[in-house]
């Protein structure tokens, strides 16, 4: 079993450690009221069994707790007195160098928490390193003067989650829906330098991710774009290489028929266009942008966005490039091509390739390859945003979310026309919703009552996020506010308009309606005596939306949480306020959003239809999805998924494993197995546990995480059932 110190490292467990420090504290009290040597060993041996029962490795601090609680529990009060009383005076000492204690952890790579706080991120890494660093000292200036302490405390005890609190200090947001359009139909600048409007195709690609590489720079959340946005500049590609190849027949004396020519265009065209999505993939991948990571970009595949037919059948070609080389993959440093993080793909299912008549069926078809091997794209289904995301004029629209889940609010701007890409999100807290269960012990009353006061605690979280934001000058980022992608300010000029009014959204997060559901009723949400009341905790919290957006005119929306990290801490804060409840916080995680426990038999489409009403509650963003074996041999059943998505969901998902060892080949999955009290990857070959010498790819939040997990994720992921 291991410890997690106070820096995040972990040690093995050694209960010597604990009979040292009781016996301390025994000695420093008068002799008639010392306990005896089995005494102590027994209260030992005690907190022992339970931190074994906790089935995770528990903190210092939780170890010490359990002490307090058994020498209160064999009647030496003195003892305990002074036990306490050294404990206080120990954490006056720590409390003035905690920040210095965990940055020279993170140098020395010793700190857990940080190493499996993002699965994306290496911590070994000087850019990772560097921007971790960086993110205590924001979050020390953060927790000391910038937020309320009644703020500070609720996210300590993970009543609520106050997202990235490392980059508060900053006047940062969270995530964009870039406006590619705009800046390559009109330029933009990058670095002081004007960047004009593309003359080829595979110019477009790559500007496009120099784009993506500074935008992630400038926020610390996710991004999407658009291939539409890049399908005009096949036709300009095709007209100059119609040219080139014009002048080259003419200078050798040789006449072509219009065939002749368009099929050495076409030729040349899709080489073109191969090279170009080649660019977006290995530059999204291979890029490390200032916080240390590759940047968390969404690429959005939707024929609808076509203006005109030549432009359809010029994006379909792109999607299907795209899809070609995502099947491929990207290869490790063995060589071998193994599943990459990103770009994450998202393929809109729509009338005109969702049947088997439909002209572009055939994209659907390669998407259902591609998903089966590589776990993306995932789906959003045009029939059911248009019938949700429906704006002030009665229309419905269907557009991308921001990154992997965010989803903006319909918006219609002063000329009565919908507007999507140029926005984002200023921000997120999250409410845990199993300590509202928790806290109201069980009464239904005092629960809604909780649930307002906890409430308003994030009402107040959000506003600070808020005015954190607010005079903000669009000169901090440029190449957001000045020059395209989210707006085109002047130099100077504060981003306060954007903030309001529907422009931008905030968002209310919520985590765990599952345990918080199966508290209150003894019974899962998907129970149909049940379901009417995981519904009302839904609604509840719309309507504190709806009255917060009424009274600042900002558009506060909830937000179905992606839980990381956060999920292992919000854990870890339920068992030490409220001890082990079976069923409910008995493990190292809480479940995501809305989502059925992983442990839940249930079938694909089940699952599907049940979360769909719930995904419809949660139009801030969510995403659903099904656990999945190795498709690759059934894909007709991946397809029906998919048309079954078409039908009922507005966004959805596939989960498979991709999974690679470099020791002796292993191309099946990597196990999860527990040693030492700690649950490690596992190659069920060769047995290799170095993880890296390993790839390991696993969907976690809605994206796809490479670089291992915190040990509640890790036994969340060993835990999930199959739906298929």
């Amino acid at each position: 079993m291991r410890v997690i110190k106070r820096n995040s490292s972990e040690v093995i467990f050694d209960i010597s450690k604990i009979i040292t420090a009781i016996t301390k504290a025994n000695e420093a009290v008068e002799e008639d009221a010392r306990m005896t040597p089995m005494q102590i060993k027994r209260i030992a041996e005690a907190v022992e069994l339970s931190c074994i029962r906790m089935n995770r490795a528990p903190s210092v601090e939780e170890i010490q707790d359990l002490v307090e609680s058994q020498i209160m529990a064999h009647g030496a009060y003195e003892v305990a007195k002074k036990y306490i009383t050294y404990r206080y005076t120990r954490a006056l000492v720590r409390r003035s160098n905690t920040t210095d204690e965990k940055i020279l952890s993170l140098i020395e790579c010793c700190n857990e928490e940080a190493k499996q706080e993002n699965a994306n991120k290496n911590p070994t890494v000087n850019s990772v390193q560097r921007d971790y660093m960086a993110g205590e000292v924001s979050r020390d200036i953060t927790t000391r003067l910038l937020l309320p302490e009644e703020i500070v405390k609720a996210h300590e005890d993970g009543i609520i989650h106050f997202h990235d609190a490392d980059y508060y200090a900053q006047h940062m947001h969270n995530c964009d829906l870039v406006n590619l359009e705009d800046m390559l139909q009109n330029g933009t600048v990058i670095s002081g330098t004007m960047i004009e409007r593309p003359h080829s195709f595979s110019t477009a690609c790559n500007i496009a991710t120099q784009i993506i590489a500074q935008v992630a720079s400038n926020q610390y959340g996710g991004q999407s774009i658009s291939l539409t946005h890049l399908a005009p500049f096949v036709q300009v590609s095709r007209d100059k290489i119609t040219r080139s190849v014009k002048e080259e027949m003419e200078a050798v004396g040789t006449v072509l028929t219009e065939e002749q020519l368009s099929t050495i265009v076409e030729k040349r065209l899709r080489e073109e266009i191969s090279r170009g999505v080649q660019t977006i993939q290995y530059q999204v991948v291979t890029l490390l942008t200032t916080n240390g990571q590759a940047p968390f970009v969404t690429v959005f595949m939707y024929l609808g966005e076509a203006r005109n037919e030549q432009e359809k059948k010029d994006l379909a070609i792109i999607i299907e490039e795209t899809l070609l080389q995502r099947y491929r993959g990207v290869k490790n440093e063995e060589g071998v091509y193994v599943t990459p993080a990103f770009p994450k793909l998202i393929y809109v299912l729509e009338e005109q390739n969702i049947h088997e008549d439909s002209p572009y069926y055939y994209l659907t078809q390669l998407s259902a390859k591609c998903t089966a091997r590589r776990m993306v794209p995932d789906y959003i289904s045009e029939k059911k945003m248009l019938e949700l995301k429906v704006d002030k004029n009665g229309e419905g629209h269907c557009y991308t979310c921001m990154g992997c889940r965010s989803f903006l609010t319909p918006y219609v701007d002063s000329e009565g026309k919908p507007k999507y890409y140029g926005r984002f999100n200023q921000g997120v807290v999250t409410i845990n919703l199993p300590d509202v269960a928790l806290s109201s012990g069980g009464n239904i009353e005092k629960f809604w009552k909780i649930l307002d006061d906890r409430l308003e605690l994030c009402h107040r979280a959000l506003m600070c996020r808020h005015e954190r934001l607010k005079g903000t000058l669009s000169d901090v980022a440029p190449i957001l506010w000045q020059y395209g992608a989210l707006a085109r300010l002047k130099k100077g000029e504060p981003i306060d308009k954007l903030l309001y009014g529907g422009y931008s959204t905030i968002s209310l997060g919520y985590a765990g309606l599952y345990e918080c559901v199966k508290y209150m009723t003894g019974k899962s949400h998907t129970d149909p005596s049940a379901t009417p009341f995981a519904l009302s905790v839904m609604q509840y919290l719309n309507d504190a939306c709806k009255r917060w957006k009424a009274e600042h005119n900002i558009d506060f929306s909830l937000y179905g949480t992606p839980l990381e990290s956060t999920t292992y801490k919000f854990a870890k804060c339920l068992q030490k306020r409220f001890g082990i409840v079976p069923g409910i916080n008995d493990k190292g995680y809480i479940t995501n959003s809305y989502h059925i426990h992983v442990t839940e038999e249930i079938d694909a489409f089940s699952k599907l239809a049940f979360e769909a009403q719930f995904q419809q509650l949660s139009p801030g963003g969510a995403i659903s999805y099904v656990e999945v074996p190795n498709m690759q041999q059934n894909l007709e059943a991946v397809l029906q998924v998919m048309k079954f998505i078409y039908d009922n969901i507005m966004y959805a998902e596939l989960n498979t494993k991709s999974d690679y060892c470099q020791v002796c080949g292993w191309d099946g999955e990597i196990e999860i197995v527990e040693e030492d009290g700690k649950l490690i990857w596992k190659c069920p070959k060769c047995g290799n546990t170095d993880q890296s010498k390993m790839n390991v790819a696993r969907r976690t939040c809605g994206y796809i995480g490479t670089q291992y997990w915190n040990q509640g994720r890790t036994q969340e992921i060993k835990e999930r059932v199959l739906h298929l």
